[in-house]
């Protein structure tokens, strides 16, 4: 008689690589929150954000691009609440965290 497992293997790997994703939500007053290249001309600085989310589980590392999305959309919920109506990243996502200058522009 052979051992039963709790979990077969591609249930273990599921659970590994869905426990890995995570979604972010935008909230409705950041939708129109701007992400810009650079600092903008005739903007009042209010402030700066600092987000973080998880760039790897256990030992797989998340895509990168993801996570940068989700980088940038924890900013704009951020920037929000200041309230700022644009954001620039200061660098680029690094082991998951990045800052974000905050400005609020005149439109």
């Amino acid at each position: 008689m052979r051992p039963q497992s709790l979990l077969p293997l591609p249930a273990l790997v599921a659970v590994f690589v869905l426990g890995a994703c995570t979604w972010v939500p935008i909230a409705p007053p950041a939708q129109n929150v701007r992400v810009l290249r650079a600092a903008p001309a005739d903007c009042e600085k209010v402030g700066e954000i600092d987000v973080e989310v998880t760039d790897k589980v256990m030992l797989y590392k998340r895509n990168p691009l993801r996570v940068a999305e989700e980088l940038e959309t924890l900013a704009r919920n951020q920037a929000a609440s200041i309230p700022a109506t644009d954001i620039h990243a200061l660098g680029a996502p690094s082991e998951g965290s990045q800052r974000f200058a905050a400005w609020r522009c005149k439109r």
